[in-house]
């Protein structure tokens, strides 16, 4: 039902895909570039905390200038891996009859959580009894570049495009489903005040600027409720045709409520009020006043001290029965320091409990408390030789 994705009307009945504008398309050399409060925009983007509530599904009806409906348009956006990468899995449908004859365009998108394309599948088709027109659009990021498949099927003839773009000609590229993405943060997040312009490709892929701006906020009924609803407008100013403007309504939260193509007789509107977003507040954390304390003029705080002082000593006590071999083993150690009496006391300690250890090679627990001594009859004495040895 839309031309270009989703956000177009009824592709171009008819249009030779041969004609002279092809050779018009190839020369273009131009590549637009995204302004850099856009880019900044989308490196300032953080996964935990902004797409926490844009996981949601979206339902419109699509009606006619006269309010006739012809058709639904639904989009749905949730997380999933692709290609062992962490993305947004974006899928849009739209699809009903104008005028009788079935027409509908679909997106199947990958997108980072930089809005980067990993890759998009697009297909619009219109069901003329006596041409057919079917068109499938395939983008798929590549180790070093970007490839762009098209198939164009109208009547019989059958047509295959393909093109390939640079990463720095793709740098601040967002495709139909990272679109339906973005609008949703700029609503979360808000748009920067400064020119916002991003890379988008037209109708016949062709790379050029995208540029979003700000609409004046406004009500909407829905079911009898007036909704505050708040708008985006994007333009794709394509350098072969006119450009081409989308103007788009949503509530605080990020529901779509209205969209539609400047200057088209369709559009699409909500039709039944959306389940609000559910957030996780955190409740705001008490703030307790320091105060100076003293715990005995509190008697009932120094009597739990009291209490919980000998339920301490109570513990120790049994822990003391369980393991008699402590004491004797804390005896032991300090009947052994004060013989010694070593000048380092942690040396001594240490040295004399590793030999419990299992992981400690076995030495003697004593060699901090070893000094020399000046008896020729000690084994320990270092001066033996020196004593042995007569003096003049």
């Amino acid at each position: 039902m839309e031309e270009q994705n989703v956000n177009s009307e009824v592709p171009k009945i008819g249009a030779d895909v041969n004609s002279p504008d092809e050779k018009k398309v190839d020369e273009i050399t131009e590549v637009p570039e995204a302004s850099s409060a856009a880019l900044k925009f989308l490196e300032s983007l953080v996964p935990e905390t902004d797409f926490k509530y844009m996981m949601f599904d979206d339902k419109l009806v699509t009606i006619s200038d006269t309010g006739k409906e012809l058709g639904e348009f639904c989009v749905t956006i949730e997380p999933t891996k692709h290609c062992n990468q962490d993305c947004f899995l974006v899928h849009a449908n739209s699809h009903g009859a104008i005028d009788g004859v079935p027409c509908g365009t679909s997106i199947t998108c990958y997108v980072t959580r930089n809005l980067e394309t990993i890759e998009q599948h697009h297909h619009e088709y219109v069901n003329l009894d006596n041409c057919p027109l079917d068109r499938k659009t395939n983008i798929v990021k590549q180790e070093t570049e970007y490839t762009v498949n098209r198939i164009i099927t109208q009547g019989e003839a059958v047509e295959r495009k393909n093109k390939t773009f640079s990463f720095d000609d793709m740098k601040g590229f967002i495709s139909e489903g990272s679109n339906l993405l973005l609008h949703r943060l700029l609503i979360e997040k808000g748009m920067p005040d400064d020119d916002f312009q991003l890379v988008s490709f037209d109708s016949e892929t062709n790379l050029c600027a995208a540029t979003y701006k700000h609409l004046e906020e406004r009500t909407q009924t829905v079911e009898a409720i007036e909704l505050r609803v708040y708008g985006i407008e994007r333009t794709i100013n394509s350098k072969t045709d006119l450009p081409t403007t989308w103007q788009s309504y949503f509530t605080q939260d990020g529901h779509l409520t209205n969209r539609v193509q400047v200057g088209s007789p369709v559009g699409m509107k909500l039709a039944k009020v959306p389940t609000a977003v559910v957030r996780d507040e955190e409740p705001p954390k008490p703030v307790f006043e320091k105060r100076s304390l003293n715990i005995e003029e509190d008697m009932q705080m120094y009597s739990k001290f009291l209490d919980r002082k000998e339920d301490i000593k109570g513990d120790h006590a049994v822990y003391m029965r369980q393991h008699p071999e402590l004491k004797a083993l804390l005896a032991d150690f300090l009947q052994f320091l004060l013989l010694r009496k070593p000048q380092d006391v942690i040396s001594f300690a240490s040295e004399y409990f590793s030999a419990f250890s299992t992981t400690v090679p076995n030495a003697s627990p004593y060699l901090a408390s070893n000094a020399p001594t000046p008896f020729p009859v000690s084994r320990g004495n270092t001066r033996i030789e020196q004593l042995r040895t007569p003096t003049r």
